[in-house]
């Protein structure tokens, strides 16, 4: 009897990898990196060779930098050694032993030490916020400047719209169908208007019924696009775009390009990228 309790009580929540469950439902660094390209290139006509990605977590762009040229190189700071160490037993493992040479990983704080300049700097998933004064914000601005080349740029992606601040709403998405399949959902936990203050979480749940309650928390300041812009120029870069993406003409429902504006629609939920040069 014990034996069959212990056997029916094992449920695919309690199995799940979370590291491997969040690189599915939110990472495309085939993306990232086809983007970081596309971006430099409209700001200097050549193409990038260096990547630098702070808080890079399980550093899935890293590789996928590294991997898509015999001559890129790509640094990885972070200062969760348990993540390292998950995307060096999952990632950097799938990389042939002469791309694995050209990724470095630092466990640090993104705003410590130095390394040499790159042609990318990368911010990703909003993960800046974490800094929530402005003070904060343009002091990691101008260190993330210095280890930029005179020809660098500074990637960031921003969401916004009514939806983020609506507390306990929450966005699910199927991620993969099937019995082995799972769903994600993003809840905006909390917003405390008069601080900007935001929390929110990732969970998922299974076929089985089983959940992976907040298997990630984020507590961030809620920063705007016109914000984010005014410190990058304090901090000292010389310009800075907004990438929005356009729907497909031909075909409404296939995913559009990303292309600099300087004004778009208003939207329940939207993501974009600003883009710094130095």
């Amino acid at each position: 009897m014990a034996k069959s309790k212990s056997k029916s009580s094992t449920t695919m929540a309690a199995t799940a990898d979370k590291f491997d469950l969040y690189q599915q439902s939110v990472q495309t660094p085939e993306h990232e990196v086809e983007f970081f390209e596309q971006a430099y290139r409209e700001a200097y006509k050549r193409k990038p060779l260096t990547l630098r990605e702070d808080f890079c977590g399980t550093f899935a762009v890293c590789c996928k930098w590294v991997a898509s040229s015999p001559r890129r190189t790509a640094v990885g700071v972070d200062l969760c050694s348990e993540t390292l160490q998950w995307g060096r037993d999952h990632n950097l493992t799938k990389l042939k032993p002469a791309q694995q040479k050209r990724v470095t990983l630092l466990e640090q704080d993104v705003r410590a030490g130095n390394t040499e300049p790159v042609d990318v700097l990368a911010a990703q998933n909003f993960s800046f916020w974490i800094f929530k004064t402005r003070p904060e914000v343009v002091e990691y601005f101008k260190i993330a400047r210095s280890h930029l080349n005179d020809q660098g740029i500074m990637v960031m992606d921003m969401m916004g719209g009514g939806e983020c601040f609506n507390e306990d709403h929450t966005d699910k998405r199927t991620i993969k169908k099937g019995k082995k399949g799972f769903d994600y959902h993003w809840k905006q936990e909390s917003f405390n208007p008069i601080t900007a203050d935001a929390s929110f979480s990732i969970s998922f749940k299974f076929p089985d019924g089983s959940k992976l309650k907040r298997a990630f928390e984020y507590h961030w300041r809620f920063w705007t696009i016109p914000e984010v812009r005014e410190m990058l120029a304090e901090a000292g870069f010389r310009e800075s775009h907004v990438y929005w993406e356009r729907e497909n003409e031909e075909d409404p429902e296939l995913d559009g390009g990303w292309y600099r504006c300087g004004a778009a629609d208003s939207d329940p939920s939207w993501i974009c990228y600003i883009i710094a040069i130095k």
